[in-house]
């Protein structure tokens, strides 16, 4: 009776293990809410910066400020906006080949020492002598081959914000973007340190120009899901030796 209650202990064990988790069946993927990025604290904080009225001088056309038609528009202080655009075309392909062969052969006898190779013959199997005692001989080879091919492309833009300004000048972004489509939810986050002298007269700068850049397209939902393998699976992938 034990054993069984064993026995069903395990089974239910892992019956459960290789389920998925079961609480979003039949609802849509939940969107971030943005009152709780660090965008919106970045941009509510009594250190960023507020759009400055157009300010004219008495008996002066000229106008300056970022609202004006040759203003400085873009981002450099905390809480303000910019575009990052995402360009990626990368390939890269290396191949190594390797070959290693080696053979050696030590061949040692003893014909005649006072005698006693040729009695010990007479006390040997039939067709054993002493005339070739020692009879050494090795060969060894190795051959190796790899190769990686690997070919990524990435088109996309996303506006991200001013979350801090370090104390040399240069600029934290961070931005998000989620987009649901039915029942799967793609997402994308960027985050590095970019100098301000890098952002163009558009406002934008390209992903190369980030230091530290993180980038994370992936999303969540029915597709996903049914890619990833169950948390069984994933066990026993881990603990089998083979």
């Amino acid at each position: 009776m034990r054993i069984f209650r064993y026995r069903s202990t395990l089974i239910i064990a892992l019956f459960l293990a290789g389920c998925g988790d079961i609480s979003h069946v039949g609802q849509l993927p939940d969107l971030t809410p943005i009152n709780q990025s660090q965008d919106y604290y970045a941009m509510n904080t009594h250190h960023a910066s507020r759009r400055q009225s157009v300010y004219t001088a008495k008996a002066s056309l000229w106008a300056s400020g970022p609202g004006s038609l040759l203003g400085d528009r873009r981002a450099g202080k905390l809480g303000d906006l910019l575009t990052v655009v995402i360009r990626i075309n990368d390939k890269a392909e290396m191949s190594n080949s390797s070959a290693r062969s080696r053979q050696g052969s030590e061949k040692m006898g003893i014909p005649s020492f006072f005698g006693l190779p040729q009695s010990a013959d007479r006390n040997m199997p039939k067709g054993a002598t002493m005339a070739n005692a020692v009879d050494l001989s090795s060969k060894s080879s190795a051959k190796g081959n790899g190769s990686v091919r690997r070919k990524e492309k990435l088109t996309l833009r996303v506006a991200a914000t001013v979350t801090q300004v370090l104390a040399n000048g240069n600029l934290k972004i961070q931005g998000s973007q989620e987009v649901r489509v039915n029942y799967e939810l793609r997402e994308l986050l960027v985050t590095g340190f970019v100098r301000p002298e890098d952002i163009s007269r558009k406002n934008e700068i390209p992903y190369d120009k980030i230091a530290s850049a993180r980038i994370s397209y992936g999303g969540r939902g029915l597709i996903s899901s049914a890619q990833q393998p169950r948390r069984g699976q994933q066990i026993v992938d881990k603990l089998l030796p083979f």
